[in-house]
């Protein structure tokens, strides 16, 4: 990893945030909140199609994954004064928001506590409330397992998740690969068989995970509990992808937000999976976040 990939910042409260940066970096700048579980490096997929569109892609680990301290007893609204403050120090704000999968729900949190710093805001393929029953319930077993489990005995979640499983992960990372190859729609199938998708896929899980699983265990058990604020208080413009095809995050958690924030865009692609949606339509979505910001104003 070359020093713009690995870069560390101390935080006020002596808590160390692990950053990337990615595209152009004269461009505007675009914060990253990456998926689950994951780590800054997973933004190297999208590094081309930010320079393509003059994007100053800067990537930050949540707490425990990566290169970011772990710290216990956070919680979801943390996130937004450690974006901030990293904001704050790099002179970079105000900025525009991208968030993947389980980045979604800390790009929420931003638009409710520092929507003053944000400029254009999108989720691709975002998580829903899954604190509510119906919107675990509509995911695949295994994730409806893991959200039961960290909403009504978050202190199995160690047992099942961790030790074992989670070196599994770590040291076997192509296995988890595999199973999602196997159980991913055609256009998920075809992106995760690419070599290069594969590499960024395989080096962000394993960068999540090498300090444990500490920093996952607590994102499950936050993201299955209220986070904090109501979605129905965000004003700020909100622009959602989602894949109509996608087997991991479904278009039901997108029609919820779209229904319930007072003033979201959303995109639905019929064939485009949880992969294949940010990996096809990247240059598009970037495209569409540098139009939103020219004209970021609350809804009324």
């Amino acid at each position: 990893m070359t020093n713009l990939t690995s870069q560390q910042f101390v935080l006020k409260d002596g808590y160390r945030l692990g950053y990337a940066e990615y595209g152009d970096l004269h461009g505007d700048p675009l914060f990253y909140c990456h998926g689950f579980p994951a780590s800054r490096l997973e933004a190297q997929i999208i590094d081309a199609a930010a320079k393509r569109n003059r994007w100053h892609l800067i990537a930050v680990d949540r707490p425990g994954y990566g290169l970011s301290d772990f710290k216990p007893g956070r919680c979801m609204l943390d996130w937004p004064d450690n974006v901030a403050e990293l904001a704050n120090a790099l002179d970079l704000s105000p900025f525009s928001l991208l968030g993947i999968s389980g980045g979604g729900p800390y790009v929420l949190a931003c638009a409710w506590k520092i929507p003053a710093y944000l400029r254009g805001v999108g989720i691709v393929n975002g998580l829903g409330p899954v604190y509510e029953s119906w919107a675990a319930h509509d995911m695949k077993w295994p994730a409806r397992l893991g959200f039961g489990l960290a909403k009504r005995a978050s202190w199995l979640l160690p047992l099942v998740y961790g030790g074992i499983v989670a070196q599994a992960l770590y040291w076997f990372p192509r296995v988890t690969q595999s199973l999602l190859t196997i159980s991913a729609p055609k256009a998920d199938s075809l992106v995760l068989k690419r070599p290069d998708i594969e590499a960024f896929l395989l080096a962000s899980m394993r960068e999540a995970l090498h300090k444990g699983p500490q920093g996952a265990l607590l994102d499950f058990k936050l993201y299955a509990h209220p986070w904090g604020f109501r979605l129905e208080d965000i004003r700020l413009k909100i622009h959602l992808w989602q894949g109509e095809a996608d087997a991991t995050v479904p278009a039901s958690h997108a029609r919820y937000l779209e229904k319930i924030l007072p003033s979201a865009q959303a995109q639905y692609f019929p064939d485009e999976g949880h992969f294949s949606l940010p990996i096809n339509y990247m240059d598009n979505i970037l495209g569409a976040l540098k139009e939103m910001q020219a004209s970021p104003e609350l809804s009324l």
